[in-house]
């Protein structure tokens, strides 16, 4: 598959590690998929990084028009609009069946392509209004880290690309390989789409915040169980209402929904890697029934549980959603720098 990064003359370096890091490094060696991968600028020229490294790149924005995904970087600033030899190359590439996919400004660079029209997209909650204003057409959600629109993906601000490449690594290639491939990128497997993208209410105290993780551990290996908020709260020690406050200070959603992503996840999981029945797997993660466990499959993946083990299992050659250590071996990866991010997330 071919992927091009397309990225403006100033970039902050954690959008570009990103993208780099997610799909610029061979992990074939782990049964994970090999990206022909390239980052080129949109106008020419070099780039310049926010904190004074100049990059000069190979290629241009006609590379573009054999890209089967392209991802469009965070635009440097709204007062210079792209130039039009990148938006014509963006709706190329979407006239003919290619994916696009931005996050933070680099949904600005959508809607001025005009392929946000009529559909709904997030960004930074700081560009959210100016977004919204520019492009009246475009449904703004900036509550939410990533939206999903078939073949165009907009994400929240820089570090939020990284869950919203996951997202799509997850959706064309199955859980498993999304979740190896976040064990090797050593970040948690999963953010889902509709959690906030920040927290306005303060973090609770260190003691809640330790029973809250040992909480959290144990809801993973417990999906099976009937969780309610009246357990989940004795079992950290709090009051019903004082646990949902601090979960969602910890989580940023509520346990309702943090349950159904990991049950839907480890659903994933097990229809990928086995053949157990769906009504087993359906007992296994705590939906109880086939019938339930299908009616979220279908409304939250667009497939029901069957059709999802066909089109997974074959296409997933990933070994195993858990590696040990000595899968990694270090002399296989580079080692990648760690790329503080300039200014807000």
């Amino acid at each position: 598959m071919i992927v091009t990064g397309v990225t403006p003359n100033t970039i902050g370096a954690l959008s570009f590690g990103i993208v780099t890091e997610v799909f610029g490094y061979d992990r074939t060696a782990i049964g994970l998929p090999e990206f022909d991968f390239r980052i080129v600028p949109a106008q020419g020229g070099p780039i310049r990084t926010l904190y004074g490294a100049t990059m000069h790149l190979d290629g241009d924005v006609t590379r573009i028009d054999e890209s089967d995904l392209v991802l469009v970087l965070p635009w440097e600033t709204f007062h210079v609009p792209p130039p039009e030899p990148y938006l014509e190359a963006l709706r190329r590439a979407y006239d003919r069946g290619a994916t696009l996919m931005g996050f933070c400004s680099g949904t600005f660079v959508l809607g001025k392509a005009g392929l946000l029209t009529g559909r709904k997209a997030t960004t930074h909650w700081q560009n959210a209004a100016y977004i919204a204003d520019q492009f009246p057409d475009v449904t703004i959600d900036a509550d939410v880290l990533y939206v999903d629109e078939g073949r165009v993906l907009t994400g929240a601000g820089s570090a939020a690309g990284l869950d919203l490449c996951l997202h799509w690594v997850r959706r064309e290639y199955g859980a498993r390989v999304a979740n190896a491939l976040a064990r090797s990128v050593v970040v948690p497997p999963h953010r889902d789409g509709g959690q906030a993208q920040y927290i306005v209410s303060p973090l609770p105290e260190v003691g809640d915040s330790d029973r809250l993780v040992d909480v959290l551990a144990w809801m993973r290996t417990n999906l099976h169980e009937a969780l309610t908020v009246d357990a989940l709260a004795a079992k950290a020690l709090m009051s019903p209402r004082s646990f949902a406050r601090h979960f969602r200070a910890t989580t940023g959603t509520t346990p309702r929904a943090w349950l159904l992503v990991q049950r839907l996840q480890r659903a994933e999981e097990l229809l990928e890697g086995g053949d157990l029945p769906v009504e087993e797997v359906a007992r296994r993660v705590g939906f109880g029934t086939a019938a339930a466990l299908r009616d979220q499959f279908v409304r939250r993946r667009g497939v029901p549980p069957r059709d999802y083990r066909r089109a997974f299992r074959s296409a997933s050659e990933c070994p195993a959603s858990e590696f040990p250590a000595s899968e990694f071996p270090a002399s296989e990866f580079p080692v990648s720098e760690c790329a503080e991010e300039e200014g807000a997330a």
